[in-house]
């Protein structure tokens, strides 16, 4: 094994050690093998965690293929060492070109794979537009990201899906940690890593305020920013203001913003009128799945020159005489300059990966084409696995009780 494969078994075992839920899967799968003969293709940020979910796939019977679901998330280490010391087929490097993404992710559907596990639902687009020569062999898919389940539920609302897709991003056991903890604590690790600047005292923009955006704001405030919100939706607005944040359109907040950190899934979030007031200094990084929500386009058209200062940092003079910088070509920076969400967050995530396409496995011919919640007890099981890993115990109703809150005849 070289050197780069070395470091690669390095972090995925030190993954491995830190995810005992998707561990405990792993040895009942290498028992029970449910997924036996059949072809899982993955498009999914190539690193550590997802290595240990591709292997437990692998584990339970299945001939996986993998590639990277972004053009700049892949830890070469690990993608060596997948290859190296696991045998499984990945096709992945950092700094793809988009002829190379899309060439990896056509590789990934030459095997014709049964099932597809997806994170932005490229993969899936594929099998519906360019791919259709493989589309009758897939059964079912997964959908691990909130941009992906957009535009898988816009497929399924035009009747264009054509086959059953399971929403892992809104699984309370993914949601709820992986969006809000692992989100919040990956961007900055990011951010760290491509700047080695402080947070503390600086004017911090989070564009959007839903689950990924909470957690990033909290984690911004923690680090003593003074944290200022940017929304469309009111009710978030609302919840924003009252967890102690600023509120404002994102064309003032840029105006006196040392830091803007956009995560709404959609796209132009920091668009040319944005950039135009923007203040000298200002850096600029992207949690959300694609790089078209700061508008390079934009950056481009109002710019004279653009130089990479840092490994991960672009800085773009304008026509007035301002420095502003992007981390990442505006991709994701906590995967492109960081190390991605904790071991122990993706562990829950990849837990409901793996058990949600077992779960599609045995019941995708009874399901219509459409984008379908994944089964509370689901939820509830890897719950419990991983309470049990860090040691909690919690109470259990008695049947006194569970009659109580069933029934409507005791009241007052």
């Amino acid at each position: 094994m070289d050197d780069l494969a070395k470091r690669g078994s390095l972090r995925l075992h030190w993954a491995e050690e830190h995810m005992p839920v998707l561990m405990d899967i792993r040895k009942r799968f290498i028992d029970e093998q449910p997924l036996a003969g059949l072809k899982v293709g993955m498009a999914l940020h190539t690193e550590a965690k997802t290595g240990m979910l591709a292997v437990t796939l692998a584990d339970a019977g299945a001939t996986v293929r993998l590639a990277s679901c972004n053009p700049l998330s892949t830890d070469d280490s690990v993608a060596a060492a997948l290859r190296e010391e696991y045998g499984l087929d990945v096709y992945a490097k950092k700094w793809e070109s988009d002829k190379e993404y899309y060439n990896n992710l056509n590789t990934v559907l030459n095997m014709a794979p049964d099932y597809i596990i997806d994170d932005g639902a490229d993969l899936i687009a594929m099998v519906h537009t360019t791919r259709k020569d493989v589309l009758g062999n897939v059964k079912a898919a997964n959908e691990e990201t909130t941009t992906g389940v957009q535009r898988l539920k816009a497929m399924a609302k035009d009747r264009a899906l054509r086959f059953p897709v399971l929403d892992v991003n809104d699984a309370k056991m993914k949601f709820m940690f992986d969006n809000r903890y692992g989100t919040g604590q990956s961007t900055f690790d990011g951010w760290m890593n491509a700047t080695n600047l402080i947070i503390a005292g600086k004017r911090l923009v989070v564009a959007g305020y839903g689950w990924c955006g909470k957690g990033v704001a909290m984690r911004a405030k923690g680090l003593g920013a003074s944290v200022i919100v940017t929304e469309v939706d009111p009710i978030k607005a609302i919840e924003a203001k009252m967890d102690g944040f600023e509120v404002m359109p994102m064309v003032k907040a840029a105006e006196v913003a040392d830091i803007v950190i956009t995560v709404t899934g959609c796209k132009d979030i920091v668009n040319a009128d944005v950039l135009k007031v923007m203040k000298s200094g200002c850096v600029m990084g992207n949690v959300g799945h694609f790089d078209n929500e700061i508008s390079k386009t934009a950056l481009d058209e109002i710019s004279v020159s653009k130089e990479r200062v840092r490994d991960f940092i672009d800085e773009y003079k304008t026509r007035d005489g301002r420095r502003l910088y992007l981390i990442a070509e505006g991709r994701l920076m906590n995967l492109g300059a960081g190390q991605g969400h904790p071991a122990e967050i993706m562990d829950m995530s990849f837990a409901t990966q793996a058990l949600g396409l077992v779960y599609m496995v045995n019941n995708h011919d009874r399901m219509d084409n459409e984008v379908r919640a994944v089964p509370e007890e689901i939820d509830s099981e890897i719950a419990r696995i991983k309470l049990r890993s860090m040691g909690v115990e919690i109470d259990s109703l008695t049947e006194a009780q569970v009659s109580y809150i069933t029934g409507w005849e005791e009241g007052t």
